[in-house]
């Protein structure tokens, strides 16, 4: 969200929430974090199936916020199917107060902490608010929404994570070209179609350095689809999507050079990562497992990873089912170098749906449900898109 918004009341502001977020939160424990009066960011968690689990996830939760330069101000935000009329009080108020202790000891303001529940709203630090909440119609009525730009409205994790239409003419001559990549006899002559795209390096250039003036070819799509079912291309691509040529190159070159394992890759199937997150140093080249994992502060390129995910969606749009999983993978994880962890899960449940066994969305699976961030999300470049969001009573 870049369009400045003042949120003068805590309904405004719950309103203004989704847009902040990038996606409607269900069922979620969300904390928007500021420095002064300008939100720099929107952490999510699931919310714990029980009270056991509050003491773990906050402390994850507090310990990231204390990662972030500069913060010095948070809102919690519990949203949940749970309603205040089937026990007569707020919903997850406890992990709400938990949160906010914890915030505070940590020397953050709490600004407000909020519960937005099936059948209303309203705020733990508002000692006058009903025990049934406030209607969820102040919400959806909020002065600040109806200001908010069309361009700057939230879009839903399944819209986030959704495929374009596919047109049946263009994924038959998808299927047509994969079908001729992957037999040997027309592979030299279906890769001289592609010109010097035939070159992996060059085709992800050619996809993502600028903005797009028609849409890809089906050969090209079709190429990209064939690349990408292989681990150890899928990866050096992925990296060279985010950081560009040269950490491309360097990812191909360590693929062709065979040192990781026996499918000479950047990352197999088997070795992108340990269960554990930690890169597996017998296997990969240690700079690149360490982008992989996020544990580096080199930060994506914004405008290459949008284009990538264009891309993406539009070759998995046209792929054969089988063929999706790879880049359905490489979009996850894009998604999550910016932070999206929710539009990575919906990408990579979209993956294990196909392939339940696809050991490379079950890594990430694993990495990211965890809450992992990459570290780079924790430098603020020097002109980041802020906005402002002041909090006062409902």
């Amino acid at each position: 969200m870049t369009a400045i918004i003042r949120a003068a009341s805590a309904h405004d502001f719950l309103a203004l929430v989704p847009a902040l977020a990038g996606f409607e939160p269900e069922r979620s424990l969300l904390c928007v974090v500021f420095v002064g009066n300008r939100t720099v960011g929107v952490l999510r968690h699931d919310l714990p199936t029980g009270a056991d689990d509050h003491e773990r996830l906050v402390t994850a939760v507090i310990g990231t916020i204390c990662r972030i330069p500069d913060v010095d101000a948070i809102v919690p935000i519990v949203y949940t199917d749970e309603r205040y009329a089937d026990a007569g009080r707020m919903p997850r108020r406890e992990l709400l107060e938990l949160v906010a202790d914890r915030a505070g000891h940590a020397g953050f303001v709490v600004r407000d902490v909020l519960c937005h529940a099936a059948d209303g709203w309203s705020s733990a630090l508002d000692p006058t608010a009903p025990a049934i909440g406030h209607p969820l119609s102040r919400v959806a009525s909020s002065r600040a929404l109806r200001e908010l730009p069309d361009e700057e409205r939230h879009a839903d994790v399944s819209d986030a994570a959704a495929l374009p239409p596919a047109d049946a003419a263009r994924a038959a001559a998808v299927s047509t070209a994969i079908a001729e990549f992957r037999e040997l006899p027309t592979l030299e002559s279906a890769m001289a179609g592609l010109a010097r795209d035939a070159d992996p390096v060059e085709l992800v250039e050619a996809l993502v350095s600028g903005p797009r003036r028609r849409p890809v070819d089906a050969r090209r799509l079709a190429w990209l689809l064939h690349l990408a079912s292989r681990p150890a291309l899928r990866d050096a691509m992925m990296l060279q999507i985010a950081f560009g040529r040269m950490v491309g190159e360097l990812a191909h070159d360590v693929s062709s050079g065979g040192a990781c394992g026996n499918a000479g890759g950047v990352a197999t199937e088997d070795h992108t990562a340990r269960a554990d997150g930690e890169p597996d140093d017998g296997a990969l080249d240690d700079v690149l497992a360490r982008l992989i994992v996020g544990r580096s502060m080199l930060r994506p390129d914004p405008g290459r990873v949008e284009r990538g995910l264009s891309v993406l969606r539009e070759a998995i749009a046209h792929a054969p089912e089988a063929l999706r999983p790879g880049p359905l993978c490489i979009a996850a994880w894009l998604a999550w170098s910016l932070g999206r962890g929710s539009v990575a899960g919906a990408f990579l449940d979209a993956a294990l749906s196909i392939d339940p066994g696809h050991t490379m969305a079950q890594l990430l699976e694993g990495h990211i449900g965890s809450g992992a961030l990459p570290e780079w999300v924790f430098v603020r470049p020097p002109h980041a898109d802020e906005h402002h969001g002041a909090v006062s009573g409902p």
